[in-house]
């Protein structure tokens, strides 16, 4: 690092549990994020800002007005540019030293494991079952550490599926592929513009401890968070042997 870095991270390398060799991983990390709206914002500021080396942002999406109640990431001059070159500015404002890929795309599977192959992390900040299922095949595949986020109205749940363990549960065994679940949308739900800050930004935390390899992962452990009353409830679950994307990784 040089002299403006060690002043830059300060906070950090004064942290014993970072110092200067954590802080020089994060520098040498890539976070990959999928979804540069609501989780993402706040996701991929924080870690702009802490020192993630590379970020690479993927959405195929416009900004809107109607985006602005949360997605900080974006402003009312920038309505109507892509999403990914929306946030491009706003993290390299942040920080000018870190590398910014966008991917202005809706990324198929084998899009998904050529991108998920050369990350450090992978960051799903997106919408809907479908891309949350391939986005964990592809980290599943590389075994690259997944931290998942979701909110919706008051709701809000994060957890970690870090297969580079063997004991480790992947999403498809929390939430199985075969299962049906109710597809909900913001646009015609409702979200609680602080909650995807507050999503998002534990996302990010998870992210910059796992490069870092700072303390205890979510792995295994699913937080869902109730805004209305402020009050989270933690779920223990264990890898499923008879799941269908980790199960045969783990033979």
């Amino acid at each position: 690092m040089n002299d403006q870095q060690l002043l830059r991270y300060s906070r950090h390398i004064l942290l014993d549990d970072i110092d200067i060799a954590g802080q020089e991983k994060l520098l040498a990390g890539h976070a990959l994020v999928i979804g540069a709206g609501g989780l993402g914002s706040p996701a991929a500021l924080y870690l702009a800002s802490a020192g993630m080396g590379k970020i690479t942002l993927v959405d195929d999406d416009t900004v809107d007005l109607t985006n602005l109640q949360r997605q900080i990431m974006h402003t009312t001059t920038r309505v109507g540019q892509l999403k990914v070159e929306s946030g491009r500015q706003a993290l390299e404002e942040i920080n000018p030293d870190i590398e910014i890929v966008t991917v202005a795309e809706r990324v198929s599977d084998a899009r998904l494991a050529e991108l998920v192959n050369k990350a450090s992390v992978v960051l799903d900040c997106s919408d809907n079952f479908a891309t949350r299922h391939a986005v964990n095949r592809a980290c599943v595949q590389h075994k690259v550490p997944l931290v998942s986020g979701a909110a919706i109205r008051f709701d809000g749940q994060i957890s970690v599926f870090d297969t580079r363990r063997d004991d480790a549960p992947c999403y498809a065994c929390l939430f199985p592929p075969d299962q049906q679940f109710e597809e909900v949308q913001c646009s015609t739900m409702g979200v609680f513009s602080p909650l995807v800050g507050i999503i998002g930004t534990m996302q990010a935390a998870e992210a910059l401890k796992l490069v870092a390899g700072v303390g205890e992962s979510l792995s295994g452990r699913l937080q869902i968070l109730d805004a209305r009353s402020m009050e989270w409830t933690s779920i223990r679950f264990a890898r499923n042997a008879a799941c269908p994307v980790c199960g045969a990784t783990h033979t």
